[in-house]
């Protein structure tokens, strides 16, 4: 605007001064400058030493998922020739209490049946498949999501294959804006309830536990929302299909719905 112009000319101006100046300064001595005292080093103060340790943990989650998914095979241990339609109608046929007609997900089911050739593409709750090798085999993985209806939450899972069996390494139910692989890790991004933030949760594969762990779990700053509040990265996970909130691992496909359908 142009009455800023002014101050923007006299700030560029003075830094324009400053920066001649030390410069000028830095070529007239040639050598070294002190740089002042150095700050006492404070060691970290901690707080309450006689506070008796937890016994138990906050949330009763699990830390990885792991299961043999029975009826579908692996042609050639090559997961780009397995249906995901297929996927995902053997995870429904072995959680009847999660889709089943009493089942928080039920509506899914009659959805899955527009994924087939004929159907209503825009019905169809199941998303674009993505393969990446994250388990370090040098084989690419299978990275499936879908929509849990009549829910606001998409199921996030993630497939390998071992001795020509296919195997869940990972099942996440969460309300989700974004998904990411970067390198080996699997990023979900969830909102937060206050406007301007986030939930990140990162998943790594374990070699020890043969499945995706949690890894991270982010408070983040995305900007907007109201001014002034600054949270700490959160100690426990994002929304749970089984426990907290805040994301986190689930041993099943169980979840809660959230508040509110798509």
């Amino acid at each position: 605007m142009p009455a800023r112009r002014p101050l923007r000319t006299a700030l560029a101006a003075a830094v324009l001064a400053l920066l001649s100046a030390t410069a000028t300064a830095c070529g007239d001595t040639g050598g070294l400058q002190g740089a002042g005292a150095t700050p006492t080093a404070v060691s970290p103060a901690k707080l309450w030493p006689d506070l008796r340790p937890a016994s138990s943990p906050a949330y009763p989650y699990d830390v990885a998922t792991r299961a043999v998914v029975k009826g579908v095979r692996v042609p050639g241990d090559d997961l780009r020739k397995v249906d995901p339609v297929d996927v995902v109608e053997a995870e429904i046929k072995a959680h009847p209490d999660d889709y089943g007609s009493k089942g928080v997900y039920h509506a899914t089911v009659d959805r899955m049946k527009e994924c087939r050739p004929g159907g209503d593409e825009a019905r169809c709750p199941l998303l674009k498949p993505y393969y990446r090798d994250l388990t370090g085999d040098g084989r690419p993985d299978l990275t499936l999501g879908f929509r849990l209806y009549p829910t606001n939450q998409t199921a996030v899972r993630v497939y390998t294959v071992e001795h020509h069996r296919l195997v869940q390494v990972l099942a996440d139910n969460d309300a989700i804006i974004g998904v990411e692989l970067a390198g080996r890790e699997l990023i979900e991004r969830s909102p937060a309830d206050i406007s301007g933030y986030e939930y990140r949760t990162t998943w790594v594969w374990d070699p020890e536990e043969r499945a995706m762990t949690f890894s991270r779990d982010e408070y983040l700053h995305t900007g907007g929302g109201r001014p002034g509040r600054k949270p700490s990265p959160s100690a426990s996970p994002s929304a749970s299909p089984s426990a907290s909130p805040s994301a986190s691992p689930s041993a099943s496909p169980s979840a809660s719905p959230s508040a509110g359908a798509p």
